[in-house]
């Protein structure tokens, strides 16, 4: 093979990729733009360096679906967790969650929401894990992975600290310990 027909195929295979590059961003673009749980759950516009926290569909231990945002609604701090049974750091974490829903449950809204693939992790699983471990925290499945994309999580476990008005207070990656827990919700609260 000539130099020239190396370099002849090796552009037509770079000018392919871009192509398809292209192609696949226009979709992805398209569909997140279309997606309701990629924007803020109010309309109006938030105060400045304020984000709303983004509203997605998700499942409760019943098998009823319902939004974030009527979670949110409540007038009460929310701890957004997102975990899954066979995560080694949601495991170790989890019985800190407990004790601290145990202290404020009546005054902050636990959301821990279990990350169901229906493969790795199902709904039968992440309950079995939660009764198996005596845990009472609320439990809701995000099984169409609206929650897991509208927060952008990456690696689990991950928690998202709601204020009373729907906005971010802040974020963490990685699992809490139960003293750190405690200290943002005391930050939360009245």
């Amino acid at each position: 093979m000539t130099q020239k027909l190396k370099t002849g195929i090796g552009m037509a295979g770079l000018a392919l990729f871009i192509a398809i590059a292209v192609i696949a961003y226009s979709t992805l673009a398209g569909r997140a733009s279309a997606n309701p749980a990629s924007g803020p759950i109010f309309t109006e516009e938030p105060p400045a360096g304020r984000q709303r926290a983004p509203d997605f569909a998700l499942t409760d231990w019943d098998g009823n679906s319902l939004m974030f945002s009527d979670i949110v609604a409540g007038g009460k701090p929310v701890v957004l967790n997102f975990w899954a049974s066979w995560c080694p750091a949601c495991r170790n974490e989890t019985p800190g969650f407990e004790a601290v829903y145990q202290e404020h449950g009546g005054d902050v809204k636990f959301v821990m929401l279990g990350l169901v693939d229906g493969v790795r992790e199902t709904v039968q699983t992440a309950q079995r894990y939660i009764e198996e471990g005596g845990f009472t925290l609320p439990v809701y499945f995000d099984t169409l992975r609206e929650g897991l994309v509208a927060y952008g999580v990456r690696f689990i476990p991950a928690t998202v600290f709601v204020d009373t008005d729907g906005y971010i207070v802040t974020a963490m990656q990685g699992a809490v310990d139960e003293d750190t827990l405690r200290s943002i919700i005391d930050l939360m609260l009245p």
